[in-house]
């Protein structure tokens, strides 16, 4: 994997593993760092999962306003290059990975951070683990793709709660309300999160993949759109060497081997 500054990523069989590495600063997300983030997605090679964590007590507090204070004041147009030259390029290659991300959240997932979190597949969290969407104590507009996540996860009600009141949703919470997959104590957090990933790992990763395209495409298309877009995966996917090993191996009432291919 290349050289990074602000994160780790890390090859260890089929999984790449991606640590944000600034824990001096809770992880915080500056635009050098998305830019980083979005190279090790774009350097899959021949992962089969990734997981997505941070470094310390904090998966990611958001934005480092502290360290560019000049950005913070200096008008809507610095931040409007900001988003679109480096962190939404980085969100999108998160949400369209070709393979299952996972993310793990211990500590704050705030501003941009709850955005990287959620845009995973999977979002598991440890009960110290809270999300927050702080942008309206600071004058300013959820981003990072919450407004299109948080009405789609948790309802209309539950987003306009987090947005305009800036309330810390907790991990247990968050599992309550559907906002992630799962809440698990914190020293229980690192194991459940890696049994995970291994497990997606060892699936069918192109039909995963896939499964990730219809997902996203269904929730604008209408139901008609949906059943062609299904077809057409299904085509693709049962082309694959993993459907013929998942029909033989349940023919032959075994459990499958999937190669990702």
């Amino acid at each position: 994997m290349s050289d990074f500054e602000m994160i780790r990523a890390e090859r260890a069989g089929d999984i790449l593993t991606i640590t944000l590495n600034r824990p001096e600063r809770l992880n915080a997300c500056p635009p050098a760092m998305a830019d980083e983030i979005f190279a090790a997605l774009r350097d899959l090679g021949d992962a089969r999962a990734v997981l997505m964590k941070g470094e310390g007590r904090a998966f990611c507090s958001g934005a480092d306003l502290a360290a560019n204070a000049e950005m913070s004041v200096s008008g809507g147009d610095r931040a409007f290059a900001s988003l679109s030259q480096h962190y939404n390029p980085m969100v999108q290659a998160l949400a369209t990975a070709p393979v299952p991300v996972v993310s793990v959240v211990q500590g704050p997932a705030a501003g941009v951070g709850c955005s990287i979190a959620l845009a995973a597949d999977f979002v598991l969290a440890g009960k110290s683990g809270y999300f927050l969407q702080a942008f309206a104590n600071i004058g300013l507009v959820p981003d990072g793709g919450s407004s299109w996540m948080l009405p789609r996860l948790i309802g209309t009600a539950q987003a306009t709660r987090m947005m305009m009141l800036g309330e810390k949703i907790h991990g247990e919470e968050a599992e309550r309300i559907g906002l992630i997959y799962k809440c698990v104590e914190d020293d229980a957090l690192e194991a459940e999160a890696q049994a995970l990933v291994e497990r997606l790992a060892k699936g069918p990763t192109v039909a995963l993949g896939l499964m990730k395209q219809t997902l996203r495409s269904g929730l604008e298309a209408d139901f008609t759109a949906t059943l062609a877009a299904e077809a057409k995966a299904q085509r693709e996917a049962g082309n694959t060497q993993d459907a013929v090993e998942g029909a033989l191996a349940f023919l032959q009432k075994r459990k499958a081997e999937f190669k990702g291919a």
